[in-house]
C-alpha cells in the first residue's frame, strides 16, 4: 500500500504526465526545463504504475527525494524562468510531503535493518539484502542502488546524535560513491564529497582512530586548500599523534547495547528463515479443525495449528477473509497515529516501538462486530465491554519493529488498570497483510519466533491460571525487512473470565 503522501506524488510525477498526456501549463512548464537526468533518475525508480515502495531502499530513495532532491531541483537556478508556476506547484502538496522527521525516521529505520539482519552497508547501497556466506534474506525483482547523497544523508543522521557506530559505515560508502563521480555535480544533491570527508574524519576522531582522521582532513583540504577549520583540525590530529595522547581506537559498540539485555535472542530470531522453529520443537506442533463447543464454529471451524504448549500459542489460519482484512485496514487508516508505549502511568513515544495505530470500536462496522464474536467463540472468552479492549489496528511501515515486551501489565500502576477489568490475561494478534521479509513475531526466552501469514490469528495467554504474568510470553516484532505489515490486536482481561478459564488446583500453575 503507498501512503497518502507518496500516492499523491506519484499522480503528479512527470513520467505518469509523460504516459498519460501532459494535463495543465504548469506540467508542461515542468516537463520543459527538468533535467533529463533527473528526470530518467524517476522514471527509472519507478517503471511500475503502482510504484511498490514494499523495498526499503526504494522507500527511503521516494522519502528522501520528495524532502529534499525535489525541492533543490524547483529552487534551483535552473527554475528561474517557471519560479511562480514550480513554486505555486510545491505549495500546493507541500503538506503532504515528507518532512524532516520521516527522512530521518527512515533513515533510522535502514540502521535498524542493517544491525538486527546484520546486513553490509556496501552491500544495502548497491541493493543487496544480505549476510556473509547467507542466501539472501530479500531479492527485489529489480536492484534499487543508493547515491552517494543518499549514503551521506543515512551517516549524517547518526553523526548528528553522536552514534558514530552507524555514521562511520555509511559516510565511508559515501565518500566512496562520491570519489567515483568526483567533479559532477547533480542538482538535486546537497552534500558533496567535502562534506563526507569532512563528517568522516571528526567520525574517526571521536573513535579514536587519530591517523585516519589525519589522513581524510587532508584529502579534504586537497579540494579545498583555504578552509581554515579543517587545517587546524590537522594541525590538532599531528601534535595529537606526536604526543601519542590520542585514544587508541577501539571497536565501537552498538548505541544502548546495555539497554537491551535480550538483544542477541531477540536478533537471532528475527535472522531465522521464516520463523524456522528449533529441532525440539518441532514435537509439539500439531493441527486441528476446532469448534470449541461453539455454535459459530460448527459449519466453519477453526483451522488451528499449535505452535507451542509453554508459553501456550496457537495460530489459526484463515481466521479473517481478504475483504474482511481489506475493510479493517480502511476503517483504520484515516486514524492511525504514532503508536506509544506504557512508562509508569503515562503513555508516550518510544524507539523501540516504530509503527502507527488506530483503535476502532466494534460499533465501527459490522466486519469489526463479526470478528468480535468469531474471537468470542474460538477463544472461549468474554469480549463485552469492559472485559477486553478496543480492535487496536497497527501498521510497521519502513522497518517497523517492537522491540521485546509483555503485553500484560507489569506493574499495578500501568495504564492497563484504569479499565477496571484486571490485567491483560490474553492476546490474539491477526495479520492483515503478507510481507516479503522480516516482521516475525518472536518469544524471546521460549526460543521460537512466528512468521506473517495473511488472514492468520496468532493466540497465547499472557497470565498463568493464578494470575501472575507469564514470563515466558516476552515477544518482539522484528523489523519489517520488506513490505506492509499490518495487525490488528485483541486484548482480552481478566475480569468475566473467571468461570471461562477458572483457577487450577495447583496454586503454582
Amino acid at each position: 500500500m503507498v501512503p497518502p503522501p507518496l500516492r499523491i506524488w506519484l499522480a503528479a510525477s512527470p513520467r505518469h504526465e509523460h504516459q498519460g498526456g501532459v494535463k495543465t501549463e504548469e506540467h508542461r512548464s515542468v516537463l520543459q526545463w527538468m533535467p533529463c537526468r533527473f528526470y530518467e533518475k524517476v522514471q527509472a525508480l519507478h517503471q511500475d504504475p503502482k510504484a511498490s515502495v514494499d523495498n526499503p531502499l526504494l522507500a527511503f530513495s521516494l522519502i528522501k527525494r520528495l524532502h529534499s532532491d525535489w525541492p533543490n531541483v524547483i529552487y534551483s537556478d535552473e527554475a528561474t524562468r517557471n519560479t511562480q508556476a514550480l513554486h505555486a506547484g510545491l505549495r500546493e502538496v507541500e503538506q503532504e510531503l515528507p518532512g524532516a522527521e520521516d527522512l530521518d525516521g527512515a533513515a533510522r529505520a535502514l540502521m535498524r535493518l542493517q544491525d538486527v539482519y546484520v546486513l553490509s552497508v556496501k552491500g544495502l547501497a548497491s541493493g543487496i539484502f544480505q549476510r556473509a556466506g547467507q542466501p539472501p534474506l530479500y531479492s527485489p525483482g529489480r536492484r534499487v542502488s543508493l547515491s552517494a547523497d543518499d549514503c551521506f544523508h543515512v551517516g549524517k543522521v547518526a553523526y548528528d546524535t553522536g552514534d558514530y557506530y552507524h555514521s562511520i559505515p555509511w559516510l565511508e560508502e559515501a565518500v566512496s560513491l562520491f570519489r567515483l563521480s568526483y567533479g559532477s555535480w547533480n542538482l538535486e544533491d546537497r552534500s558533496s564529497l567535502e562534506d563526507a570527508l569532512d563528517h568522516l574524519a571528526f567520525s574517526y576522531f571521536m573513535a579514536g582512530n587519530i591517523s585516519h582522521a589525519l589522513s581524510l582532513s587532508r584529502e579534504f583540504l586537497r579540494y579545498d586548500p583555504s578552509n581554515e577549520r579543517v587545517s587546524r583540525n590537522v594541525a590538532k590530529y599531528k601534535k595529537l599523534l606526536e604526543m601519542e595522547t590520542g585514544a587508541s581506537a577501539s571497536p565501537l559498540q552498538r548505541p544502548n547495547s546495555t539497554r537491551l539485555q535480550s538483544r542477541d535472542a531477540y536478533e537471532e530470531l528475527c535472522q531465522r528463515p521464516r520463523g524456522q522453529a528449533a529441532p525440539e520443537q518441532l514435537l509439539h506442533l500439531g493441527c486441528s479443525y476446532e469448534t470449541n463447543s461453539s455454535p459459530y464454529l460448527l459449519l466453519q471451524p477453526a483451522k488451528k495449528e499449535l505452535i507451542q504448549i509453554q508459553p501456550y500459542v496457537a495460530l489459526y489460519h484463515d481466521f479473517i477473509t481478504d475483504a474482511e482484512a481489506e475493510t479493517i485496514k480502511g476503517l483504520a487508516g484515516p486514524w492511525l497515529q504514532r503508536s506509544v508505549v506504557a512508562s509508569g502511568e503515562k503513555q508516550q513515544k518510544a524507539e523501540y516501538r516504530i509503527s502507527k495505530s488506530a483503535w476502532l470500536k466494534d460499533t465501527a462496522d459490522p466486519v469489526v462486530r463479526a470478528l468480535d464474536r468469531r474471537i468470542a467463540a474460538v477463544t472461549g472468552l468474554d469480549l463485552r465491554p469492559p472485559y477486553a479492549e478496543y480492535l487496536q489496528v497497527v501498521n510497521y511501515g519502513l522497518g517497523g519493529h517492537y522491540e521485546p515486551h509483555f503485553d500484560h501489565a507489569t506493574s499495578r500502576k500501568s495504564p492497563l488498570y484504569r479499565m477496571k477489568s484486571g490485567n491483560r490475561i490474553a492476546t490474539i494478534m491477526i495479520y492483515l497483510s503478507a510481507v516479503e521479509a522480516g516482521g516475525s513475531t518472536a518469544f524471546i526466552y521460549a526460543n521460537f519466533s512466528v512468521p506473517v501469514v495473511k488472514n492468520a490469528a496468532l493466540f497465547w495467554w499472557n497470565l498463568r491460571r493464578n494470575g501472575n504474568g507469564d514470563g515466558d510470553t516476552l515477544h518482539a516484532g522484528c523489523p519489517v525487512l520488506a513490505g506492509d505489515k499490518w495487525v490488528a490486536n485483541k486484548w482480552i482481561h481478566e475480569h468475566g473470565q473467571e468461570f471461562r478459564r477458572p483457577c487450577s488446583a495447583d496454586p503454582q500453575d
